[in-house]
């Protein structure tokens, strides 16, 4: 085999690629494979994103030299996630259809999450192409960081991602964190494993929209020189948004504005958010904004003062990213990737406590010294830039390429 990568599969059985990042399951996942694939499209690497069908099945170019494969694979519509396994049979016998078709049609395959593993990796041994694993986020670094209240993952996921570890031909990991939890919580042979951290879009994502950030404070109703502070992502219990309505709350009058960006991923936990909101008095300074599309997204960026992650464990943490290539300083949980995403004291301040009186003092700590956020605001935007989607694909390139020599 030679090193020459022409053609590539990369494997999203739970969500598609083009959905909109914060809706359903769709997240940071979702923006880094189209990112990406769009990246490796410009290399001159044909890419086929390929995705269980939720309405229309078939394909569809969503960039050029990328196409958006969607199979059936189970009903037509959303199944929960946790439900999805049933499936995973019955979706890598469809991506065999295409794989196989007049012979093998791909260079590597490469799946992102254990289920996308779990129903492609049969049909990469089957037609002898290299498999690459991703798995984004791992039941093990959950158990290391439970929810309070969520459930387990289930017995079946721990052991897909162990037994994906030890027969993928290559595992990529996110951030540093994510690989030393891969091998020491799930066994990850260290000669498979490579650190290939996400990108940004430097350009979507930047400071200095002054007329943006004018729209934006008309849009929430608030006056211009009324800080705006935001979190972003599906309204779910790991993302911890309570935590930033519990720390708004115990910060003095005048407040910030706390904008809440994201759709529900459990809906009775999103519905408990607007009632914490109401209970705690500060339902005037709360806007829930539900899904914004990335352009939206950039703007609000551009017109907020600080950025809040209050995840329980992030494998990286792409929203600080984004946040910091917007220039905008970020207050994130000391955990997992997000002590990579977030460098303390530089482009933002991680907090070891989930106290709500820690997270409003960092929050007023940077509010509060015009100095100290510029200062950090250009640190986020240097830190950011080093880290494009262009060197994203340019690694994985590296990877998919040093599998092909074999």
């Amino acid at each position: 085999m030679t090193g020459e990568i022409r053609r590539v599969a990369m494997v999203s059985m739970h969500t598609s690629p083009d959905a909109a990042p914060g809706s359903a399951d769709a997240g940071s996942i979702n923006v880094s494979l189209l990112e990406t694939a769009r990246e490796l499209a410009t290399r001159g690497v044909e890419v086929d994103l390929v995705t269980r069908a939720t309405g229309e099945t078939g394909s569809r170019a969503v960039a050029p030299g990328v196409t958006l494969h969607a199979v059936r694979a189970g009903p037509i519509g959303v199944v929960a996630r946790d439900d999805l396994g049933v499936f995973s049979d019955e979706f890598g016998e469809e991506f065999a259809r295409l794989a196989g078709r007049d012979g093998p049609r791909y260079d590597v395959i490469h799946a992102h999450y254990w289920l996308s593993g779990l129903a492609t990796l049969p049909v990469a041994i089957e037609l002898g192409v290299p498999f690459v694993q991703t798995f984004h986020s791992l039941a093990a670094l959950h158990s290391a960081s439970p929810v309070p209240g969520a459930a387990p993952d289930s017995e079946r996921r721990l052991w897909s991602e162990r037994y994906l570890a030890g027969q993928a031909d290559a595992i990529v990991a996110v951030s540093a964190a994510e690989a030393t939890m891969l091998i020491d919580r799930v066994g990850a042979p260290i000669a498979k494993l490579w650190v290939v951290p996400p990108g940004v879009d430097g350009d979507a994502f930047r400071a200095g929209r002054a007329t943006t950030s004018l729209s934006v404070h008309a849009f929430l109703g608030i006056a211009a020189e009324r800080p705006v502070i935001a979190v972003i992502g599906r309204l779910e219990p790991a993302k911890g948004q309570e935590l930033a309505i519990q720390a708004l709350a115990t910060m003095p009058e005048p407040r910030p504005l706390l904008a809440v960006v994201g759709e529900p991923g459990s809906a009775d936990y999103a519905a408990g958010l607007r009632t914490l909101a109401a209970d705690l008095d500060v339902n005037a300074d709360v806007r829930f904004l539900g899904v914004l599309d990335r352009a939206e997204l950039a703007g609000l960026l551009a017109a907020t003062s600080v950025a809040l992650v209050p995840s329980y464990s992030e494998s990286f943490g792409l929203v600080a990213l984004e946040a910091a290539a917007t220039g905008v300083p970020v207050v994130a949980s000391a955990a997992g990737g997000l002590v990579e995403s977030v460098l303390d004291g530089e482009t933002g301040l991680l907090v070891a406590s989930r106290e709500p009186e820690d997270w409003a003092r960092a929050i007023a700590t940077l509010l509060g010294d015009d100095a100290l956020r510029a200062r950090m605001a250009s640190s986020a935007r240097l830190h950011a830039e080093g880290l494009s989607w262009g060197s994203t694909a340019t690694s994985l390139l590296g990877v998919y390429a040093s599998l092909n020599k074999r």
